[in-house]
């Protein structure tokens, strides 16, 4: 009998990659953690307001977009940096390359 393997908890490693940065960004001293919920509350919550959102690559995309409102506020990332960031994803690479560098 073979055991089942557990299902991964990204559905993309974009999604691996945003909840990285956001952690090391957190672990810096950037923001704290229960700043970042409310932002990402907030944006879950606009968003919500026209369908349910799936933890799935909606839910991601709001991460992304509360991310790069972090990053801009804390005049972290240019948007330049932000652009390369949604590049990769739209062309399906990994935004880690990318996004750590925001996190240094």
């Amino acid at each position: 009998m073979s055991a089942e393997l557990p299902a991964p908890a990204f559905e993309q490693p974009w999604h691996a990659d945003l909840f990285a940065v956001t952690v090391c960004l957190n672990e810096q001293g950037h923001f704290s953690w229960s700043e970042w919920t409310g932002w990402f509350g907030a944006g879950l919550a606009r968003r919500g307001l026209d369908k349910q959102l799936n933890g799935g690559e909606d839910y991601f995309l709001v991460w992304l977009e509360t991310l790069e409102a972090v990053l801009q506020r804390l005049d972290m990332a240019s948007l330049d940096q932000l652009a390369s960031v949604k590049t990769a994803r739209s062309e399906e690479r990994r935004v880690g390359k990318e996004c750590y560098r925001m996190c240094r």
